[in-house]
């Protein structure tokens, strides 16, 4: 890599790790750190604040205004470390052997860090086509920020080209990704003494039956893998993840939660398995409840929803993408990210590429590897070079 350009990304790192973003916590004073290292080479960009005016996403152009670009997409916050065993201060960064440690070097702080470190070089080349970024928050709770943000690009006279969203791919080009649903279930049962058991309506043992249910639909949905798939796990996965109920030993429990989930290939595949799941619970397990008590039955919420990414392999921004990595291949990942709402919300064609590994993410000693920055510089270098061009 040229110059001090490993020094500058290794440094912009380091600031954005000591920041503490944990999603339950504001990000505006990293939003202003990044405002302010952008100011220091003249360019500025458009916050868009939510609603407790305590977290921000950051909508950045450099280049031409009245010409359609290309965005550079990345996330502010990270997953907490509570629970965890750390070696070392996770908001420190950390080099270690070619490996910078520390919470969000691979998700998804390095990327982002790497975006800001090719600041000078996007402005001196005096672009043709506009390169945006894009800085959100809260995507590890369900894609949020993104999408205030998308809203307001969608209002823009002019629709960027692409998007190029850099969650931890080891710089593999990836078309499609799995969408998601999230679903929680309250069951309201009715209290008594357990040793009149029969009288009370029991929250549990009604959630046992729907957990019974999610856990053989996951085993149908098991046996309809697609053949050739390039997805590693290549059919729908349903799970319950999260079951809480009860009060004490001696009573009959008038409470349970139950939250699941559905990560489906299709667009609407994960929505339509949880919501064949609701019609069955409302249809078989709640008339139960009620002939016991009328008050009692079943609350459904939504907890999360993104759609699954299916872009096509001949697709312009597939072909530029790969031409920026220097391969050919493609892939695709069970794993969620903004990338499908930058199509469905801002019709926003979109990949995702980025530094570091998936196996790294939210992991005690989360680390991204040097030559792996090293690698996303040049990507976006040969961007650069490419929107100057163009």
């Amino acid at each position: 890599m040229p110059g001090q350009r490993p020094d500058r990304i290794c440094k912009l790192l380091a600031d954005l790790v000591a920041f503490d973003t944990v999603s339950d916590r504001s990000n505006l004073p990293l939003i202003a750190y990044i405002e302010s290292y952008l100011a220091s080479f003249g360019v500025s960009g458009q916050r868009i604040v939510d609603v407790t005016g305590q977290k921000a996403s950051l909508w950045v152009t450099i280049g031409p205004e009245d010409r359609a670009g290309l965005v550079l997409s990345g996330h502010t916050d990270v997953v907490p470390v509570v629970g965890q065993t750390w070696t070392h201060d996770p908001f420190k960064l950390i080099e270690r052997d070619g490996r910078l440690y520390g919470r969000g070097t691979t998700d998804m702080k390095g990327f982002v860090a790497v975006c800001l470190a090719m600041v000078p070089e996007m402005v001196e080349a005096k672009l043709t086509t506009p390169i945006h970024l894009a800085i959100s928050y809260d995507e590890e709770i369900g894609c949020i920020g993104v999408r205030p943000m998308l809203r307001e690009v969608a209002k823009k006279p002019l629709r960027p080209l692409g998007c190029f969203v850099g969650e931890p791919t080891e710089m593999k080009i990836i078309i499609g990704h799995k969408g998601k649903h999230g679903v929680r279930a309250t069951f309201k049962g009715l209290a008594r003494h357990s040793s009149i058991a029969p009288d009370g309506v029991n929250a549990i043992e009604y959630a046992a039956e729907l957990i019974t249910e999610i856990r053989r639909r996951a085993v149908q949905l098991a046996a309809q893998a697609e053949q050739n798939s390039l997805y590693d796990v290549p059919h729908a996965t349903l799970l319950t993840s999260i079951v809480h109920g009860g009060a004490a030993l001696n009573i009959v429990p008038d409470t349970c939660t139950v939250e699941f989930e559905c990560r489906g290939l299709g667009i609407t595949e994960s929505r339509e398995v949880t919501d064949a799941i609701i019609a069955w619970a409302k249809a078989e397990i709640e008339p139960a409840m009620k002939k016991r008590h009328p008050e009692c039955g079943i609350d459904f919420e939504e907890i999360l929803d993104y759609p699954a990414l299916d872009m096509q392999a001949d697709d312009a921004i597939v072909t530029l993408a790969k031409k920026l990595a220097g391969r050919n291949d493609h892939a695709k990942v069970a794993f969620g990210t903004e990338a499908s709402l930058f199509v469905s919300i801002a019709d926003i064609p979109s990949v995702v590429v980025g530094p570091g590994s998936i196996a790294q993410a939210h992991t005690p000693d989360e680390f991204v590897e040097m030559a792996e920055l090293e690698k996303c510089a040049g990507f976006v270098e040969r961007l650069i070079a490419h929107c100057a061009t163009s």
